[in-house]
């Protein structure tokens, strides 16, 4: 019996896609889109997503779970690291200089500029209840009521 990886790997690529928009969030697949999601006013949200099991097992679900709170972003996004190479590399550039590449990972922009983020060295080793306070605690200080 053989198995196809790239069939495989697709497989759980989808499935993460899949639970992200579920959820509610855009995919920006092209850095196209990438620039027209960061140039809309208020917060923006972006969830660098990725197949290792810290995505799956914290990140989405903490993804999941964070925008159900009083204040929340206006716009939910999400870039696909590995998968969709440019878009998540002119987000990465947008970011600036001081933005630690990592996935997953996520950040926060209001009106274009990045005023937080959650890197993968705070969501690997810990439980995604930690991530969505971490995340609600940003929410707080930038986003608005809904």
């Amino acid at each position: 019996m053989t198995m196809d990886f790239n069939m495989y790997v697709q497989d759980i690529v989808n499935q993460a896609r899949q639970e992200m928009e579920a959820a509610g969030y855009e995919q920006l697949q092209t850095p196209e889109e990438v620039d027209a999601a960061f140039k809309r006013p208020g917060t923006t949200l972006v969830m660098i997503n990725s197949v290792c099991g810290c995505a799956g097992g914290i990140a989405r679900p903490a993804a999941t779970h964070a925008i159900h709170h009083d204040n929340r972003p206006t716009h939910l996004t999400t870039v696909f690291a590995g998968q969709d190479k440019e878009a998540t590399a002119y987000a990465r550039m947008l970011f600036g200089e001081d933005h630690l590449p990592s996935s997953p990972s996520f950040v926060l922009l209001k009106d274009g500029e990045v005023v937080g983020e959650v890197g993968r060295y705070e969501i690997e080793g810990h439980d995604p209840m930690s991530v969505v306070a971490n995340l609600q605690s940003q929410f707080m200080e930038f986003c608005e009521e809904v």
